[in-house]
């Protein structure tokens, strides 16, 4: 074998497939900056997914687009102002050519409205003011007596472990002199819990209240506030 030979055929096929390489990385950094010149791929329209409880306008002001705006910007910078809105969870921006961005929002979890000075105002999970007008967008959630944060942190546990009956409460409030405890009104019945309450108490009510309904027993009050039992009462306690 004459490897005089084969040794400049193997460097000029490496030094194609360098060059071919080199082209691709060009192609790949540059077109985009050709692009964005281009009035044909301006943004034109924007599509905002996910957003059901903040403004859209706000959403909006949030991106600061430029009026030349193209497509093939950078969109992370967008996301990034949108994720630093209150009320947001997460953010992404996706191109749709030839002139549209899909903006997609994951918002915050709200848990509960409470008394507010405009009225009443809807809280995270941690008691935070989310920025979203209840009248508005129509949430439907239980009116805490304030933003305690083991008052909502307990509407969080009991949304977890059971939305049907999260769904269920109308209000919550601390019960008893120590402030320890509270009391979940469900229309007619209540719940008294420990406010730390875990998923296994909050489990236990469930299947009491279930087992009642399937038996056709009447009952005003379910007490889990004692380990290992649920007292039911006809009637509430004082």
């Amino acid at each position: 074998m004459n490897t005089g030979r084969l040794l400049p055929r193997i460097s000029r096929r490496l030094l194609l497939v360098a060059v071919a390489i080199l082209a691709a990385v060009l192609l790949w950094v540059g077109t985009p900056r050709v692009l964005r010149r281009l009035a044909f791929f301006r943004v034109r329209q924007l599509e905002l997914v996910g957003i059901r409880h903040l403004a859209p306008d706000v959403v909006i002001a949030a991106l600061r687009l430029r009026p030349n705006a193209s497509v093939f910007d950078d969109p992370d910078p967008l996301a990034t102002r949108v994720r630093a809105l209150r009320g947001v969870a997460d953010a992404r921006v996706v191109r749709r050519l030839p002139g549209a961005l899909k903006v997609i929002v994951r918002e915050v979890e709200p848990v509960a409205l409470v008394p507010g000075a405009a009225g009443l105002m809807a809280v995270d999970a941690e008691g935070q003011a989310l920025p979203f007008e209840p009248a508005r967008s129509g949430l439907d959630l239980p009116v805490s007596a304030s933003g305690d944060t083991a008052l909502v942190g307990l509407l969080a546990r009991i949304r977890a472990v059971d939305p049907a009956l999260f769904e269920d409460i109308s209000s919550v409030r601390s019960w008893g002199g120590t402030r320890r405890d509270a009391v979940l009104e469900l229309g007619a019945r209540r719940v008294l819990v420990a406010r730390d309450a875990g998923p296994e108490v909050i489990e236990a009510v469930v299947q009491v209240a279930q087992d009642l309904a399937a038996r056709g027993r009447a009952y005003a009050e379910l007490d889990a506030r004692y380990a290992g039992q649920v007292i039911v009462r006809r009637k509430p306690s004082a």
